[in-house]
């Protein structure tokens, strides 16, 4: 029933490690000119992998993360990280976060303060926000699964035990990625806790009941948001088939190669964001590297894939007459992946706000955190 303030402490063994690593990486054969079109492009990671052992300063990045106040707690047989950044205002909103993959308890650094401390930020202190940010299990500084077992409905339930243990009886939900999907079970599970639900992502495994026979009905609007996925999961969806079906396989490589982990992960923030093409625009390289940074050093990127394999167990699927009963309010972003339209969430979702963003995409909380902040004040503002 602990909580325990935890600080990140990576070894200096560790870090001689990882400068040994990236002096000789073996590099693959490449086509020229080839660029991102293939996978990641060659003069790009070359250029991350000199950064990350010439330049990068894993001490800073480790200082100013451990800024935030950090604890960590054990519940069934894992123990949780989480960040717990108490609000400045009259009455401050519990508000859980869930990140997603590639990302990391640090996709939420930037929106932390404002969702926190709002009058310091130029909002108003009545939108204060008690915010919590779990490390989900078998990313970063919370503990892997032992066992099979552990997808995104089990963590909705460790989820709804950490807010209990912390005193929160009414709270929040947000989420995108695999956030979405733990929030969307965390509300549907406890809709007597759960005061709304935000999410800037639907989550990809999601399918309401469509119809009352065999066959679905489907709107036009419907058919397109189908069609469109299936164009993307053809196009860029392999990395999923293969963490959901074989993970082991590709954690053997990733786990022992920091170049490679770069590879796999970097290719993701470029293809999902509102970057235009030059990942750079939107995410330095230190930011890039401390994410990375945080899956080498703590061995996660293996078990951060089984949450697909076990989301492919029991993905988010509702039987008609279910509902997800907490008010839902949703961001769009517009270089989102697939989203459903309205009609499509509005059939289990309990809808009362869509708000299409001017810009962002997947990882909205680190690429526009003053936006994303001021959607979930607003969102939440009737529901205090």
């Amino acid at each position: 029933m602990n909580v325990t303030p935890f600080q990140i402490a990576i070894s200096d063994s560790a870090l001689h490690d990882l400068q040994e690593r990236l002096s000789r990486v073996r590099w693959p054969h490449s086509l020229a000119d080839s660029g991102w079109s293939e996978g990641t492009d060659e003069a790009f990671l070359k250029r991350l992998v000199d950064y990350w052992q010439n330049s990068f300063d894993w001490r800073a990045q480790e200082s100013r993360l451990n800024a935030l106040p950090q604890f960590t707690t054990g519940i069934d047989d894992k123990t949780i990280h989480f960040v717990h950044r108490r609000g400045n205002g009259p009455a401050p909103l519990p508000l859980i976060l869930t990140h997603g993959w590639p990302g990391s308890f640090m996709e939420m650094e930037a929106i932390i303060p404002l969702l926190a401390d709002p009058a310091s930020h130029g909002g108003d202190p009545r939108d204060a926000f008690d915010v919590v940010v779990p490390s989900l299990p078998g990313y970063g500084f919370s503990s892997a699964p032992c066992a099979p077992g552990t997808g995104p409905f089990e963590v909705a339930r460790l989820w709804a035990a950490l807010m209990k243990r912390l005193g929160y009886e009414r709270f929040g939900a947000q989420g995108g990625d695999w956030g979405s999907s733990v929030s969307t079970w965390l509300a549907f599970q406890n809709p007597e806790n759960v005061a709304g639900l935000h999410l800037n992502y639907i989550p990809g495994s999601y399918r309401p009941p469509l119809g009352n026979g065999e066959t679905p009905l489907f709107s036009p609007e419907e058919t397109q948001f189908l069609d469109t996925a299936k164009t993307w999961a053809d196009a860029e969806g392999g990395y999923g088939h293969i963490q959901g079906t074989k993970p082991q396989t590709l954690a053997f490589g990733l786990n022992d190669s920091p170049a490679g982990l770069a590879a796999w992960i970097v290719e993701k923030f470029r293809g999902w964001s509102d970057c235009g093409g030059d990942v750079e625009r939107v995410f330095s390289l230190d930011a890039l590297l401390t994410n990375i940074s945080i899956y080498w050093f703590t061995g996660t990127i293996g078990s951060s894939f089984r949450m697909y394999l076990e989301s492919r167990r029991r993905p988010v699927h509702f039987a008609s007459g279910q509902r997800v009963l907490p008010p839902t309010g949703i961001a769009h972003y517009p270089h989102e992946l697939p989203m459903p339209p309205r009609s499509w969430i509005e059939r289990v979702y309990n809808l009362q706000r869509y708000t299409t963003m001017p810009r962002g995409g997947h990882f909205a909380a680190m690429e526009t955190p003053h936006e994303l902040a001021e959607e979930i004040r607003t969102f939440f503002r009737p529901l205090r």
